[in-house]
């Protein structure tokens, strides 16, 4: 993982658009089916929208059918913070950006062989860079 980023939050709001705002500072969560990514099908990196932290790759992406991109692992579990969220009257696991602290989306134990997790992810959360650029 590389070096923490911290930023305040009038930093934060420079940065990021309003949506990624929201989803990165504010844990909000994207509509299901909007997002640029949950139907991506280019091969490459998704890294972090708030530090640029790589956090996934295609290699790992699944049609979950969810309307988020979902992954079946992390590219290393160490750019990934896991705390308990007992928000909505559920109990789920958030995921974060363990470099700068963002909210992610969600890690649930219904995902595909060979770890049966789903990362259900954010959009909004991630860029996408291309294999070959």
């Amino acid at each position: 993982m590389s070096e923490k980023i911290v930023r305040t939050e009038a930093e934060w709001r420079e940065l990021l658009t309003p949506e990624q705002y929201r989803v990165l500072r504010e844990g909000g969560t994207e509509c299901a089916f909007t997002g640029a990514y949950w139907d991506s099908h280019g091969e490459g990196t998704f890294r972090c929208a708030g530090c640029g932290e790589p956090l996934f790759t295609t290699a790992a992406k699944f049609n979950s059918g969810t309307g988020w991109p979902s992954f079946f692992e992390a590219l290393d579990t160490g750019r990934i913070t896991a705390l308990a969220d007992h928000s909505h009257g559920m109990v789920r696991t958030e995921v974060r950006c363990a470099r700068c602290d963002g909210h992610l989306g969600h890690l649930f134990e219904d995902g595909p062989l060979p770890t049966r997790q789903r990362y259900c992810i954010n959009s909004a959360a991630l860029t996408f860079e291309p294999e070959n650029s």
